[in-house]
């Protein structure tokens, strides 16, 4: 799609940290249109990372364009962008100090919403995350389970109506239950919030299930760029052929799995 169209835009975008010999990012072009759930996905140091950080300005360019809504990230405000954008990574980041309400609320708040919209909005947030408000409005992250954890997380990471949401490999440290139910369940709230998502995951399975586009990153470049169903059937690179065959070897050997269970006769 066109460049200018785009939700997020990045322009020939590259990027080196200090004396280092291999740029982090290598003349990126990636256009990402309103409403699409986005995954990156390639191997540690692959600059996966540093292209979500270019979006809020957690780090900037050192050449090339990185655009969102149109503007140019250079001529915002920093603070003011990111305050537009949801942010939800693996770590979390919840202040241990702040129940679980002050923590969804804390963006709400720097914005200078009153306390009875912010105690409404607080408690919309914890129904759409499937927390019960009552029981969990008052707890500090400590009471909470990881999965609660990151549900809170992504709770105020929407709080002030972003359009724009970035994950960072943001179940993955989560049980195999858990995060099959996180992401299934925050894929149906980027349909019904009318989101952009970008997301960083190394599970293809994942990125497989709940994306519309997956885009693979090799050394600073992209290197691929497909619909999920595209790029099961890549051939052209190694890479990205191997990497699309890991579900399919997945699926395959639960299959056989479940033809042998089938075929046991019980005695």
């Amino acid at each position: 799609m066109a460049q200018a169209s785009a939700t997020i835009a990045f322009e020939d975008v590259g990027k080196t940290f200090g004396d280092a010999q291999r740029a982090a990012l290598d003349r990126v072009t990636l256009a990402v249109p309103e409403r699409e759930f986005l995954a990156i996905v390639g191997p540690s140091g692959s600059g996966k990372t540093t292209l979500l950080r270019l979006v809020n300005r957690l780090a900037e360019p050192s050449s090339g364009t990185v655009r969102v809504a149109g503007e140019d990230v250079r001529d915002v405000d920093p603070i003011a962008l990111r305050r537009r954008i949801g942010y939800v990574f693996q770590g979390i980041g919840l202040f241990p100090h702040m129940t679980v309400g002050e923590n969804i609320a804390i963006t709400l708040r720097l914005l200078g919403v009153d306390k009875p919209r912010m105690a409404a909005r607080v408690g919309d947030l914890l129904d759409l995350v499937r927390l019960d408000r009552a029981q969990y409005r008052d707890r500090f992250p400590d009471q909470l389970s990881g999965g609660e954890r990151q549900r809170v997380g992504v709770a105020r990471a929407i709080a002030a109506g972003p359009k724009i949401v970035l994950m960072d490999e943001p179940f993955g440290a989560l049980d195999p239950l858990t995060r099959d139910a996180l992401g299934s369940d925050y894929r149906k709230l980027h349909d019904d919030l009318g989101l952009t998502t970008v997301m960083i995951t190394h599970d293809m399975l994942e990125a497989v299930l709940l994306a519309d586009r997956i885009v693979v990153m090799h050394d600073g470049r992209l290197i691929a760029d497909g619909t999920p169903r595209a790029l099961m059937s890549e051939v052209s690179n190694d890479y990205v052929r191997e990497l699309m065959q890991t579900p399919r070897r997945h699926a395959e050997r639960l299959q056989t799995l479940m033809e042998r269970g089938a075929g046991t006769t019980p005695q």
